[in-house]
């Protein structure tokens, strides 16, 4: 499965926290929680990273996985619905 990911400007350790989470989700797309509504074609995976919870969105078809976006819960939804 190939995957479209380009890291933004995050700190390294949130980095490598990110690539850990992907690399779960390569192995079992499956993890995360399939959204309701707009979002029904976004998954959401949350990990735990220096104490905070990360949320990962993604989509994924059987031959690629993209990163939607990566980050806090705080405004999280309501940016990636643009």
């Amino acid at each position: 499965m190939n995957l479209e990911y380009n890291p933004r400007l995050l700190h390294k350790a949130t980095q490598v926290a990110v690539t850990k989470a992907v690399d779960r989700l390569l192995e079992n797309p499956d993890l995360g929680q399939q959204k309701k509504g707009a979002l029904s074609h976004i998954f959401i995976y949350k990990f735990k990273h220096n104490q905070q919870e990360y949320l990962l969105a993604y989509s994924f078809d059987t031959t690629t996985m993209t990163l939607v976006a990566v980050g806090l819960h705080e405004k999280f939804y309501r940016d990636i619905k643009r």
